[in-house]
């Protein structure tokens, strides 16, 4: 890849609606250019024969067993409700 130029960096700029003097265009094309080269050294490396993947770690989630419990009574639920109705909460009608 060509190395990235102050023009391309007041373009990105522009795009990004961010105000930015010419020392600071200048600092950033140095930067951007240092990182680019620096992220071509990956080409170079021999990756025949290695698998893509997608984490560098086997991971896997580990969960518990979906088991039913009864986890809080309705009454304790309702306990501190400011109102409530044939066992649930009454909440404000949101419909005209």
């Amino acid at each position: 890849m060509a190395e990235i130029n102050k023009e391309q960096v007041k373009h990105v700029a522009n795009l990004a609606r961010l105000e930015i003097s010419e020392q600071e265009a200048e600092m950033f094309t140095e930067q951007l250019s240092s990182i680019i080269k620096f992220a071509e050294q990956l080409n170079e490396i021999d990756t025949d024969g290695i698998e893509p993947t997608t984490h560098v770690l086997d991971l896997k989630n580990v969960m518990r067993k979906d088991e039913p419990r009864q986890w809080i009574t309705r009454e304790d639920a309702l306990k501190n409700a400011p109102d409530q109705q044939d066992g649930q909460f009454r909440v404000p009608s949101i419909l005209e």
